[in-house]
């Protein structure tokens, strides 16, 4: 049934697609317009820049500073006058001066106090600006006839708290000592320091207000740009002057766009940029990789891994200076083509470079320095399998780097002159980063669980513990494995496949055959385990290997792929010998298929077909007692015909021309295995050496055939450890675990045709 776009699949898709937009718009900061990033004294590094509306040209802030300081040394301070403070401060001090002083020193005490406050007793701070002041004067703000006045009044005669407290002090003592009297007494000095209050307080707002007025000469327009009248040009120095004018062509750009409409639009602007790029990537996986597309955890996977470097992009771009460059954006297409394929990759950098330029600065330079970046380290690993291949790969990316920043120096600026070695270290710590990226493709195989080519690499090893358990225990299980690992391989290369996967896949596709090696031919010294048993029990003992090495794998923690060869590599068929066998010996009888049909599913893949088509030329191929060409091309051919008429690759992605280069590439490598050898002749004594006459040596198959023929007793009407003998009008019905037939030339006389499975 064909799938609509509103299926369940297309539903996640597209759910998967949204919430990548949604992170990646919470995190991108909101910037409505172009930003800038200039120093003063530096060149300016971006194009002419011209005015999109009016602007005032105001003063730099080493001038404009200047002026206010001038503006404050010379503004006469606002104050007011409290009469209230005075005479309630007065009449407080007399009232206290009646009960600890005599009524001379109380009445001399109240006089000073009143001729201070008639002076004026100012705050400290005014006091201070006074003293600083050449002018000493102050301004009272008057209301008057619905208008204000200014009044200035002298203030070169006024004291503060202090200075009226030591005024008086002086004062009385030099009239107490007139009449010998002592100094003023503590309780005098408590009621004095009580009611020195001043009576003339700065008037806050009037004297805001003035000042202000003033500071309008300091922060006025010195002039005014036109809109499209130039501020600044590429390579022009930045001078305080033109600072001030770039800051204050930011702020009132930042304000005319503050408005909330065009936040608005610029935030959908932003999503539809977003959902266009991820659209395209949508659209190549679903017209070049439909596997992939179809693929949930693969989808999610890329996904995932996009926006996280969209999002550390964005991070670094916030937080250091020239932080994107510190980001090894060819870690994108070097992690995705290690688990996948080299195009996806690309497509994959593409997508996430646009995105990203969002933030960027200089656009066009961060888009292709890092396109060029990200190329050239896909094309420097074709398929990543040692991590020294990192640091070769880091090493072309900081070349890639320094080449092209110096191409966009040389085009930009005509010369060397933006050169900066600064931004070189920057590239290099950019390579360093990248070659740990095979830490980011471990965390993501352990994370979404797959496989990668170094993961593969490290299994293939023979010391692995699973090869060498399958090598002790059943050494002919491992050599098969070994020759079918290396059949197979070739067979990938001449498509097109991953022969790696196909490799490592291929040595453990029988490592099930360790829990009961006895029960397989190419185990087997002399003593058949399957005399005795019905053909059921011995299916049963044969199609085990799969459901073990399944088990086993999982055991041993082996990845997915790896266990797809262990289930896929028979498909769904039968274990013919046995299935046969039972039919003839209940005749008429209807016999369970299913008793005799192995788990499967049929390959999946191009490296699982190949595997199967590998195994069973393999396994046949040692049956032949004849190994010229043509007897060689007659089996390849009979058996995967077989196998294609049977519909076993009808769920791989495998094509007829594949197959057909697959069948032509196992003819030329049997042949090259079984080629021909001569037999060096004795020498006789007492003669000289000679050149004997040579002859063809006994095939190895012949030898091995008559070893088993002579430790082997067959009976006739019982099946010993072999392949079953098909007939000629179906030779490929295989069944690789089968037992071994009749001595090829001996009691079989069929057996140049016979098939042997491994």
């Amino acid at each position: 049934m064909k799938t609509t776009f509103f299926s369940r699949i297309n539903l996640i898709r597209i759910a998967i697609m949204l919430v990548s937009i949604a992170i990646i718009m919470l995190i991108v900061p909101r910037t409505d317009h172009q930003s800038y990033s200039y120093e003063a004294g530096q060149p300016w590094k971006y194009p002419l820049l011209t005015a999109d509306f009016d602007m005032p040209i105001l003063r730099d802030s080493a001038s404009a500073r200047a002026m206010r300081d001038s503006i404050d040394r010379a503004f006469v301070p606002f104050v007011k006058r409290d009469a209230n403070i005075a005479s309630s401060n007065t009449e407080r001090f007399d009232n206290a001066m009646r009960d600890i002083a005599s009524p001379h020193e109380a009445q001399l005490l109240t006089l000073l106090l009143r001729k201070v406050y008639q002076t004026g007793m100012v705050e400290p701070e005014v006091y201070e600006s006074l003293k600083r002041s050449d002018n000493k004067r102050l301004r009272i703000s008057q209301s008057e006839n619905g208008g204000t006045s200014v009044i200035n009044i002298d203030a070169s005669e006024m004291l503060s708290p202090a200075k009226a407290f030591s005024m008086i002090d002086s004062v009385y003592a030099a009239t107490m000592n007139a009449t010998n009297t002592s100094h003023l007494g503590p309780e005098v000095v408590k009621a004095l320091n009580i009611c020195l209050v001043p009576n003339i307080v700065l008037d806050t707002a009037a004297d805001t207000k003035y000042r202000n007025q003033e500071y309008l000469n300091a922060n006025g327009a010195l002039g005014l740009i036109k809109k499209g009248q130039r501020i600044v040009d590429r390579g022009e120095i930045i001078t305080p002057q033109i600072f001030t004018n770039l800051n204050t062509y930011q702020e009132m750009q930042k304000r005319n766009q503050s408005t909330t409409t065009s936040h608005t639009y610029f935030f959908v602007g932003q999503s539809l940029y977003i959902l266009i790029c991820f659209t395209m990537l949508y659209m190549f996986l679903f017209n070049y990789r439909q596997s992939f597309f179809k693929d949930i955890r693969k989808m999610l996977f890329l996904m995932t891994f996009i926006t996280f470097f969209v999002v550390f992009a964005v991070v670094m771009f916030e937080f250091f200076t020239n932080g994107l460059f510190l980001v090894p954006f060819a870690a994108v297409p070097i992690t995705i083509m290690v688990f996948f394929d080299a195009r996806t990759a690309i497509f994959s950098l593409i997508t996430t470079v646009l995105i990203v330029a969002l933030i960027a600065t200089f656009q066009f330079q961060f888009i292709f320095l890092e396109l060029c970046v990200g190329l050239v380290s896909t094309f420097s690993i074709r398929q990543l399998s040692r991590r020294s291949q990192l640091l070769r790969t880091a090493l072309f990316s900081f070349i890639t780097y320094v080449i092209c920043y110096l191409t966009l120096c040389i085009t930009i600026e005509g010369n060397l002159s933006g050169f900066s070695w600064r931004v070189i270290g920057i590239f290099a710590i950019n390579g360093v980063v990248l070659s740990f990226a095979y830490i980011l493709i471990l965390v993501m195989e352990k994370i979404f669980g797959f496989t990668s080519t170094v993961t593969l690499v490290e299994l293939s090893d023979i010391n692995n513990p699973v090869l060498r358990r399958l090598a002790e225990e059943a050494p002919g299980t491992f050599q098969h494995s070994m020759q079918v690992s290396t059949l197979a391989t070739e067979a990938a290369r001449a498509i097109g496949a991953n022969t790696t996967l196909v490799r490592t896949g291929a040595l453990y596709h029988d490592i099930g055959k360790v829990e009961s090696p006895v029960f397989f031919t190419e185990n087997q010294h002399g003593v058949n385990p399957h005399a005795g048993l019905n053909p059921e029990t011995s299916a049963q003992k044969i199609i085990s290997h799969v459901t073990g090495g399944l088990a086993l794998a999982a055991r041993e923690k082996l990845p997915t792929v790896i266990k797809s060869f262990i289930s896929e590599h028979h498909g769904q068929g039968l274990t013919k010998y046995f299935y046969n066998t039972a039919v003839n010996e209940n005749p008429g009888k209807n016999i369970d298929k299913s008793l005799f049909q192995y788990p499967g599913p049929n390959p999946q893949s191009r490296e699982t077909a190949i595997l199967m088509m590998a195994d069973c030329v393999e396994a046949a191929s040692r049956s032949l007692s004849d190994y010229s060409p043509r007897s060689i091309n007659s089996l390849v051919d009979k058996i995967i015909d077989s196998l294609v008429a049977d519909g076993m690759f009808n769920e791989a992605p495998i094509s007829l021309r594949d197959i057909n280069t697959v069948k032509e590439t196992f003819k030329k490598r049997l042949a090259t295995i079984y080629h021909s050898r001569i037999a060096y002749p004795d020498l006789k004594r007492g003669t000289a050496p000679a050149v004997a006459k040579t002859e063809p040596a006994a095939t190895p198959v012949k030898a091995e055939a008559e070893a088993v023929k002579a430790d082997t007793p067959v009976k006739q009407d019982t099946p010993s450890a072999g392949t079953e003998a098909p007939s000629p009008e179906s030779p490929a019905m295989i069944d690789p675990e089968a037992p071994i037939p009749p001595v090829p030339g001996a009691e079989n006389p069929k057996a140049s045709d016979s098939i042997t499975e491994s």
